[in-house]
């Protein structure tokens, strides 16, 4: 079983989802699971910006993220959205337990609500400017460096 994978629910940008892939093979990320209309390598902007790491990070595509999460958790991720919510808490002071799946929503909205319902945590990185959001490839390349240095 794989111990930290990325879930990434329609992704609107190319160049978002390559630098995702990128990172995630820095970090030492397991796996990649898109859905929806995120775009799937082979794919011009994907695959220029993850500069390879769409061929060494594996990666599998579902259409709907619920039925994904449900089968995740039937194989005992915990499942993880990285959201601003009024429940979420801050990830700094959250301690991952694994095997993790994390959720990074999309650029404009964020994880949906329906997605929201199915995480057993919901966290968040504190924004400390006047900006209130940070954008998904950064974002995630924080989160996943942050619980990539849990894994034992």
């Amino acid at each position: 079983m794989n111990t930290f994978v990325l879930l990434l629910p329609n992704i609107r940008s190319g160049h978002n989802v390559g630098a995702i892939f990128r990172t995630a093979d820095g970090a030492g990320v397991d796996k990649i699971y898109l859905t929806g209309y995120s775009p799937c390598p082979p794919h011009p902007q994907v695959d220029k910006v993850s500069l390879g790491a769409e061929k060494t990070v594996p990666w599998e595509y579902y259409k709907q993220p619920g039925r994904l999460i449900k089968k995740l958790k039937a194989d005992g991720y915990r499942i993880i959205g990285l959201e601003q919510t009024k429940n979420s808490v801050s990830i700094y002071s959250w301690q991952p337990r694994f095997p993790l799946a994390l959720i990074v929503g999309n650029e404009k909205i964020g994880i949906t609500p329906s997605v929201l319902k199915l995480c057993d945590e919901v966290v968040h990185l504190p924004m400390r400017g006047m900006k209130k959001s940070l954008n998904v490839s950064i974002a995630a390349g924080v989160a996943i460096y942050h619980i990539a240095e849990k894994i034992k």
